[in-house]
């Protein structure tokens, strides 16, 4: 087994782990960034065609850099995975693509890294996987008649591959109502799921992208935030209920002829069940139901009972030298997006470079 010896191993290679990167450039310290995914920008090709992003190109810039295109254009799933693997090449960050990362933990004071045929040995390590890792799919998927096409969101690219039918998309949230939109125009469709509220704003009108944006981008980065009591209270419910919609409106679902159902609860004779008590004979589901944060691969005691890491704005409390970025609310509601995970990588990497400073650690290995 090769084994190789960094400073830091930033594990990672989305917008998390390459701002962590951007700012751990500037410190001189030796690090390298290990990414899954075969392409630098691929988590965001993997997705549906017609995705887009929330924020405007006015925002969504990495450390140090500005997107090529100005303005309040919205940029497309692939112009965005476009631009991360541009930023690394202007950057010149030390990213490695195809390392797939299976257990991380200690020995000593050294933090192990083992990805297959390699082995990575560091002082500190960056969590930066993102706050998506794992799709979830409920238990009683495996109770549908095997007749009916499922899919998970992930999974899911354009209409074209739907089979004809009647469609049943469970979850309510942004995905769900995007790709219900979206197949309205060629199958009828059910949508279940409870309304988590919406954003009035038209994100896409000028008022929208330059105003609006703007204003919810500051209260994402500066008003909730685990310093403030209103901030504190978002957290608890963000995080236990879901994000209201951002971009689909309610009246254009109901507009497109998306029927609207409450949350899909059983299974009766293969079929699925709402809570209205109605089975839905469909020819396919498509599982909007989002993604378990999956840190099991790391073999260190940090974890709470829910499972979550013990940290303070991205700090292991448990483990010196061991760092989070992009975790959802890590600091603020605005953490694992773009306009806030750029402020939470620059405090992580000070808190690193200082503590590494107190022990005198040298900045190139």
């Amino acid at each position: 087994m090769r084994t190789e010896r960094f400073d830091t191993v930033v594990i990672g290679g989305g917008q998390a782990g390459l701002s962590a990167g951007a700012y751990l450039a500037r410190t001189g310290r030796s690090f390298v960034i290990l990414d899954g995914h075969e392409r630098i920008g691929d988590n965001w090709r993997e997705r549906y065609d017609s995705l887009r992003l929330f924020t405007p190109a006015h925002s969504v810039a990495l450390p140090f850099d500005r997107y090529p295109r100005r303005g309040s254009h919205a940029p497309t799933r692939d112009e965005f995975a476009d631009y991360l693997e541009g930023y690394v090449e202007r950057s010149r960050l030390p990213v490695r693509t195809g390392v797939w990362v299976e257990r991380l933990q200690r020995e000593g004071e050294t933090y192990v890294i083992d990805a297959g045929e390699a082995r990575y040995e560091s002082a500190n390590v960056i969590v930066a996987t993102g706050a998506h890792r794992e799709a979830r799919v409920p238990a009683l998927s495996g109770r549908l008649d095997p007749s009916i096409s499922q899919l998970h969101s992930t999974g899911y690219r354009n209409p074209s591959q739907i089979p004809d039918g009647p469609v049943l998309v469970v979850g309510a949230g942004n995905s769900g109502a995007d790709i219900s939109l979206e197949l309205a125009h060629s199958h009828e469709v059910w949508l279940s799921g409870p309304e988590r509220g919406h954003i009035p704003a038209d994100i896409d009108g000028w008022i929208g992208r330059e105003i609006g944006a703007r204003i919810f981008i500051f209260l994402g980065r500066h008003v909730l935030t685990e310093r403030t009591p209103i901030g504190r209270r978002v957290k608890r419910k963000e995080l236990g209920q879901g994000d209201p919609l951002v971009r689909v409106k309610p009246k254009q679902l109901l507009a497109a002829g998306v029927h609207r159902v409450g949350k899909t609860v059983d299974v009766r004779e293969g079929l699925p069940v709402v809570e209205e008590g109605s089975a839905l004979e469909v020819a396919t589901v498509i599982w909007c139901t989002g993604f378990r944060h999956d840190l099991s691969w790391i073999d260190l005691p940090i974890f709470q009972e829910d499972g979550q890491p013990r940290h303070e704005r991205g700090v292991a409390t448990d483990e010196r030298g061991l760092y989070f970025v992009g975790l959802p609310f890590q600091f603020a509601a605005a953490s694992d997006v773009l306009p806030g995970v750029g402020r939470d990588a620059a405090y992580v990497v000070k808190q690193l470079d200082r503590r590494a400073a107190t022990l005198s650690i040298p900045a190139a290995a």
